[in-house]
């Protein structure tokens, strides 16, 4: 029986354990790895290139999903990538699919349609879900997120750090993600959690997740 190596990419431990039984419903003969970081990842494949898929988050620790994909289509050209991330935007699947990635599925999806994306991009093909890239940038979470950043006069750099802080990333994450000092990031914290009239990130993530936004 031929094998399928799938390897993995996801900082959290639950939620990469949770893929690997997902995945195992792809076929026989599929075998998964697992990756907390983008180095480990790329020590993996350095010891053997031979992988049918890489599953990759983007809010990796050190060096992030879209570094990685970067890194991964220059020294991996054969191997293809599946993004699977928290950060649906229209923004982020372009940049995403730009950077070399041959599918894109939100983890708000079901098994089924990750299960669909890696039959999909083994048998050669491209996934991109109309709900994921059609007119309404396919994210009903992202709109509310940004109702709630509108609600308390947020600014659009501050909604967009709110939404990393909400999937539990630490301000260097953040920082790293999107381009900006750790410095800047602790003053946007800092003016978030005043404007939500909170005083820790609990409190901000309980009011998030009372006003029904996924966190």
């Amino acid at each position: 029986m031929m094998q399928t190596r799938i390897l993995i990419i996801e900082d959290h431990v639950l939620v990469r354990e949770a893929m690997a039984l997902t995945l195992a419903q792809v076929g026989e003969g599929v075998y998964c790895e697992q990756a907390t970081n983008a180095t480990d990842a790329l020590a993996l494949l350095e010891a053997n290139p031979n992988c049918d898929l890489l599953v990759v988050d983007l809010m990796l620790p050190e060096i992030n999903g879209f570094s990685l994909l970067g890194i991964i289509a220059k020294r991996f050209p054969d191997v293809p990538a599946l993004v699977v991330s928290a950060l649906d935007d229209r923004e982020s699947v372009h940049r995403a699919m730009k950077a070399g990635a041959s599918g894109f599925v939100s983890k708000a999806s079901s098994s089924n349609t990750l299960v669909e994306a890696v039959r999909t991009i083994l048998a050669g093909g491209v996934f991109t879900p109309e709900a994921t890239t059609g007119p309404d940038g396919g994210n009903r979470s992202r709109r509310a997120s940004q109702a709630f950043a509108e609600r308390f006069q947020l600014t659009a750099a501050q909604g967009r750090v709110l939404e990393l802080v909400a999937q539990g990333k630490s301000n260097r994450d953040i920082a790293e993600f999107l381009g900006l000092s750790e410095g800047t990031v602790k003053v946007h914290v800092s003016a978030i959690l005043r404007s939500l009239g909170v005083t820790s990130r609990a409190q901000a993530l309980l009011m998030m997740t009372r006003a029904g936004l996924r966190v």
